[in-house]
């Protein structure tokens, strides 16, 4: 249905949201394979251990980092992941407790309720598993059900097709790219954008609920169903 204001022209539907939302809090957000907390340079050793399963450094391609080359400096990062307010960094925890990974909540808008998930760097031991799934599904729950924003958005380069089948696999709506956005490295980044609504987001939860749940796996860890599947693509 199209809105008019009084003078007839076309206008935004009215939000009935209470503005501004409030800011993510850092703290822990706990799952049933893994945790996402926030970063601290304890994080240091366990990180680095699994980031250097990567020996090519395939993974820091398309960030604007390269890879941390000891301990000594992935504990300095982590110093400056932790005095950060936006990006605001995580860490994801194994089971067990294990750093694996880290992630973060950027470009955080209270005024608009929108907010960026990004910084996504996983280790080689974090991708593709389950945990990797349900950390990105955390992160979203947290924006949506607890902090009750609009819109949750994934920008990637263009050229990231991990990144990009990685926003389709969770959900994600392409709305376009910009084009020489940024450069990164020396090296020209058009940048592809993805977002999920807040309309959007009840039929993903309960996909993600589904796909998520420990009946959805045999035996030996195989999915029953397909993430897709569930999500009717």
């Amino acid at each position: 249905m199209t809105v008019t204001n009084a003078l007839g022209q076309p206008v935004g539907a009215p939000v009935a949201l209470d503005l501004p939302r409030p800011l993510p809090p850092s703290t822990p957000m706990r799952g049933r394979t893994c945790s996402v907390v926030p970063s601290t340079p304890d994080h240091a050793d366990a990180l680095f251990a699994a980031y250097s399963d990567d020996a090519e450094g395939r993974n820091w391609t398309y960030l604007p980092v390269d890879p941390p080359r000891d301990i000594a400096e992935m504990r300095a990062r982590l110093e400056q992941m932790q005095a950060s307010a936006d990006p605001l960094f995580h860490t994801v925890l194994d089971s067990a407790g294990t750093p694996l990974g880290t992630a973060s909540y950027l470009r955080i808008n209270p005024e608009a309720g929108s907010l960026e998930v990004g910084w996504i760097t996983f280790s080689p031991r974090l991708q593709r598993t389950v945990m990797s799934t349900e950390a990105m599904v955390l992160m979203m729950a947290r924006a949506f059900d607890e902090l009750g924003y609009r819109r949750y958005e994934w920008k990637c380069d263009a050229l990231n097709a991990p990144s990009r089948a990685a926003a389709d696999r969770l959900g994600f709506t392409y709305e376009g790219t910009h084009r020489q956005a940024t450069v990164t490295k020396g090296r020209n980044r058009d940048t592809a954008w993805f977002s999920i609504l807040d309309r959007e987001w009840p039929p993903l939860r309960a996909a993600f609920r589904a796909w998520l749940d420990p009946a959805n796996f045999d035996a030996g860890g195989r999915q029953r169903a397909r993430l897709s599947d569930l999500l009717g693509g």
